[in-house]
């Protein structure tokens, strides 16, 4: 009998986590919620990406100007954007649908879904592969669930084998922007078939220095695609080092 109650537990926990979890609880705190995803304690932690902003990486700067970064070295994508900022509860959240929360994709692919809006028409959209070892640990490509929810809203259809890794990558996320540039070069490929002449959008779901952008934009534009566009729900904050 006790098995058989918490074999029951554990289906009602799995449906309410990955079926209807936006009617039972806020995405962020788990309080008990009957519309929409986020409680309103929630919603205003999120962090939106407005004001002043990097034209070429869209990340939130001091002034609306490029940044030193990409002055440094202008990135392959024709324009990047991101409508939150990495930071409070965005950051809390984007934690949350990376680390076994799946379904959260739905929620912030609504935010990238609007600025697609901002960016001319674009034929495909190609996701960042993810590595075996992440696959494993993760058991999904949250890039992957982005695309697919974006795709459903905007009408642009998920070029599947566009891109692929071209070699394995080490981990980046204590790496300084000059190191993952290095860390992933060429470490992408794209399929010239399917992206020749086309118009381009990659997604993710963190921008934190752009390599990784930076990286799948020059494969796709040696595969020559026209122009590539890159958006995460989220980016990192650039600020000037002293």
């Amino acid at each position: 009998m006790a098995k058989l109650n918490a074999f029951r537990q554990n289906s009602i926990k799995f449906l309410k986590d990955n079926l209807f979890p936006q009617h039972f609880a806020c995405l962020l705190c788990d309080v008990e919620i009957f519309k929409g995803e986020l409680c309103a304690d929630c919603l205003k932690r999120l962090v939106p990406n407005v004001g002043a902003t990097c034209p070429k990486c869209g990340r939130k700067t001091a002034k609306s100007e490029i940044c030193m970064e990409c002055k440094a070295h202008l990135p392959a994508y024709d324009r990047a954007l991101s409508p939150l900022v990495y930071d409070g509860g965005s950051a809390d959240l984007i934690f949350r649908f990376k680390n076994g929360r799946p379904y959260i994709a739905r929620y912030l692919s609504r935010f990238i879904a609007e600025k697609v809006k901002e960016l001319p028409a674009s034929d495909g959209i190609v996701f960042v592969p993810a590595t075996d070892s992440a696959l494993r640990d993760r058991g999904y490509n949250q890039s992957e669930l982005l695309a697919v929810e974006v795709s459903k809203s905007t009408g642009i259809p998920v070029q599947y084998g566009a891109v692929e890794r071209a070699r394995t990558t080490p981990a980046q996320k204590n790496l300084p922007r000059a190191e993952r540039l290095k860390n992933l070069n060429a470490a992408f490929k794209a399929n010239k078939k399917l992206v020749k002449d086309k118009t381009i959008i990659i997604i993710d779901d963190v921008m934190t220095t752009g390599a990784t952008f930076e990286s799948l934009a020059q494969a796709l534009k040696n595969a020559g695609a026209h122009k590539v566009f890159a958006l995460a729900a989220a980016s990192v904050e650039y600020k000037i080092s002293r």
